[in-house]
Order: structure tokens, then sequence, then C-alpha cells
């Protein structure tokens, strides 16, 4: 058992998400960051859709009563085990009684604790992430929650130390479905200068502040689907990033989509980043 002492700004419990029922109007959702998801879990032997818990900017804490292993993946950050430093991206043994804590990540926005035989909580859909734009899923997480652990399935695989992923700042790019809707001109900017996180940036998506995007194309777009990691340009012509709880339709231009491994480095942004986006040369 894992008792959640604190959560910080915002800790919630996710896995690889609920795909294939955009057709019923529901998000994927999942991870933010699907890359150090995964990689937490391969860490200590977890079956790959084995929840987790998201945390926020850090200052999460959980103690434990018997012993467990977990692994911290995402941003680079500092861990502490009773108060003494150790270091995230390895597994962690926690005896009974042990406390372990995720601090604020100096770059980057979102951690991810894994815990050995993952985290076991009713599914929605097929499973246990939190939507946060829906409301699918558990509930986020409060001081005192206490949360059951499974039974592991797998051997341990052996591994030390993995090296943290860095959050990026130049991301990369397709052309949208509705490239055809900006000028040149806004192509031209869209890679070729830097964006600036604003404060409207959560789960759903991050807005971003710069040189305005013009339209080849004016007029109204009937709603059409969106996935991860589009690029929308509404009416102000300043792009927004959609993330896990997109919804699944919208209204204005998709001018660019990020790739998969960028769309989760987008996850890692928070408010103040600058960001630059550079188009993929297919081969």
């Amino acid at each position: 058992m894992i008792v959640v002492e604190q959560t910080g700004p915002l800790a919630l419990i996710t896995d690889k998400g609920r795909p294939g029922l955009a057709h019923l109007g529901v998000s994927a959702s999942g991870a933010a960051d699907l890359t150090a998801y995964e990689l937490g879990n391969r860490l200590i032997g977890n079956a790959p859709r084995a929840a987790a818990v998201e945390i926020t900017a850090g200052g999460f804490q959980i103690s434990v009563d018997a012993l467990t292993w977990v692994a911290v993946t995402g941003a680079p950050t500092q861990v502490r085990v009773n108060s003494t430093p150790t270091a995230s991206h390895t597994p962690i043994v926690l005896g009974a009684g042990d406390t372990l804590r995720v601090n604020a990540p100096p770059l980057g926005l979102r951690n991810y604790l894994c815990v050995r035989g993952g985290l076991r909580c009713p599914r929605t859909l097929g499973s246990r992430s939190t939507d946060t734009l829906s409301g699918l899923g558990p509930a986020p997480l409060r001081a005192g929650d206490r949360l059951q652990v499974g039974v592991p399935t797998k051997d341990m695989p052996g591994i030390d130390l993995v090296a943290p992923n860095q959050p990026r700042k130049e991301l990369e790019v397709d052309p949208g479905p509705r490239r055809d809707w900006f000028t040149e001109q806004a192509w031209r900017r869209l890679i070729g200068t830097a964006w600036s996180v604003t404060n409207d940036c959560d789960r759903v998506g991050v807005r971003l502040s710069g040189a305005r995007l013009p339209r080849a194309v004016e007029g109204e777009l009937p709603s059409e689907g969106l996935v991860r990691g589009a690029i929308q340009v509404p009416a102000s012509g300043q792009p927004l990033i959609f993330l896990a709880d997109h919804p699944v339709t919208g209204g204005y231009p998709v001018i660019a989509v990020l790739t998969r491994r960028d769309a989760d480095h987008a996850g890692q942004l928070r408010p103040g980043d600058e960001v630059r986006f550079r188009a993929r040369h297919h081969r």
C-alpha cells in the first residue's frame, strides 16, 4: 500500500490512455510524456500499460508500508528517500515506513512515478488514466489517498541507470491537413521564429505567443478530427499545441502536427519557455 502525503500542484493516475474511441467523442488521454512513462515501467519490469502517477511541477511525496520498488522518470529532477538525495531514472527500493519525495524539476514540467506491479484502480473504458477535459477516470490525487499496488508479472530487467531525456525546446513538425489555409509567410514564421509558452498551459494544450500567422483562406472551417500534437491556429493567429487531453474535434485549421516523440517534449513545456519548430525532411 502507498499513502499519498503531498501531491504538489497536480498528481494524476495515468497509463497509455484509451485510444480508438474518438468516434464516441472520447479523447485518448494517457500520459502527457508517453516516452517517460514507458521508460519508468521498463526500469522496474512492469507491463507496458501499468498505471503510474503523473506529477506536475514536483512537490509530490509518498510513504509505503512494505518493500516496494519504484522509478521516477520524466524531467530531470531531485528525488529524496527519507530526506536523503537519490537519483531519478533508476530503480529505487523503499522499505516499510520509507518516504519518497519528488522535487520540482529545474527544466521541464512532468515526472512519472512508476511502481513495480503497477497501481490498482478501476478502469474506465479500458484505461486508468485521468482525463482532465472530460472528467473520465480517477479523481486527481489528494493527500491521504491510499493506492493499492498490483502483483508483478515480469522479472526485474537488471538495469541500473538510464540517462534522463532532457526536455527539448526545438520541436519537429510535419505539415498539417490545413497547411494550404495559410500563406507561405505564415509557414516561414511558424518554423523560423521563437514562440513563448503562455500561462494557458495544461494537459489539454499549450497556447503560444508570437508573430501572427496570416491565413490564405478566410471563412469558417467545419469541425474536424484532432490528434495529439496538432498545432491549431485560432482567429488570433497564435498557435495552440494540443496535448493528451485534447478535444476530439476542432473548428480552427491545423497548420502542422508534431512528431510523436516531440509531442512528448511538448508535454514538458511550461509557462515562460521559448520554443521553436523545424520542418521534418522526408527521405
